[in-house]
């Protein structure tokens, strides 16, 4: 039986290693693609070695048997996030061409939609599913903030930072780490940010429209945060002092 256990380790494990060798051949196709130099290269293998060390350790702590359809689309998505990752720190020497740029961080926002479904119906949904489904998210949000916030300012880099500065708050005030009710307002603010993110990247907009819908994206997320924040303090203040909350509906 142990050795079932450490063969079944070893077969999900493997998933982890196809994802980066793919991550690298991604990115020499990109670097024959557009000449990519020294810091994309760096960033992107950077990339690649820390995805894959980070998933195999939480691989390894949750013990799942199988990696999953769901999971493979999302490994999918953090290899193409790898890629603009590249692209953005290759960016800070030479602009990347927009068509590849827009059209790798739409795929992935795309298929943002997918491994969930993926997921529920063929019933393979799991913790460690999801939470890699929400860091690959959020990291594709940072990046594109730091790249939109070469040309319009460092204050685009709060819609990047918020929700690793939320996770650090979480460390000092506990009371943060307590599960949120379902929001669809919370999860369409979320879309908002890659989409909104993406169009500013894009080019598309003149500057007064690049800054209004980074400034809206930026907005709605203060306020997505903000609304949680406050729901928290105020269920962790009943549960300290025993008085009962008066029920309220939740946006959706």
């Amino acid at each position: 039986m142990a050795l079932n256990n450490t063969y079944d380790a070893r077969l999900v494990q493997q998933e982890t290693a196809v994802g980066a060798g793919v991550q690298i051949l991604l990115l020499a196709l990109l670097g024959s693609a557009i000449g990519m130099g020294p810091a994309g290269w760096l960033t992107g293998l950077a990339f690649a070695v820390a995805s894959w060390a980070l998933l195999s350790l939480a691989l390894h702590r949750s013990r799942l048997r199988t990696f999953g359809p769901a999971n493979r689309v999302t490994l999918g998505r953090a290899t193409l996030v790898g890629g603009v990752t590249a692209l953005v720190a290759d960016s800070f020497q030479d602009s990347p061409p927009v068509t590849l740029f827009v059209g790798l961080t739409a795929v992935a926002l795309i298929l943002d939609g997918v491994d969930g479904r993926v997921a529920r119906r063929t019933g393979t949904s799991t913790a460690l599913g999801a939470r890699f489904d929400m860091e690959v998210d959020a990291f594709l949000i940072l990046v594109l903030s730091v790249y939109v916030s070469m040309s319009l300012g460092p204050w685009v880099l709060l819609i990047g930072v918020m929700r690793y500065g939320f996770v650090a708050a979480a460390r000092l005030w506990p009371w943060l780490n307590a599960a949120l009710p379902p929001s669809t307002a919370r999860k369409t603010v979320a879309a908002m940010q890659g989409v909104f993110l993406l169009l500013a990247a894009s080019g598309l907009l003149p500057l007064v429209g690049t800054c209004a819908v980074t400034a809206l994206a930026l907005a709605a997320l203060v306020w997505s945060f903000g609304r949680d924040v406050l729901w928290l303090h105020r269920t962790s203040r009943t549960r300290h002092t025993g008085v009962p909350e008066v029920p309220r509906l939740v946006a959706s």
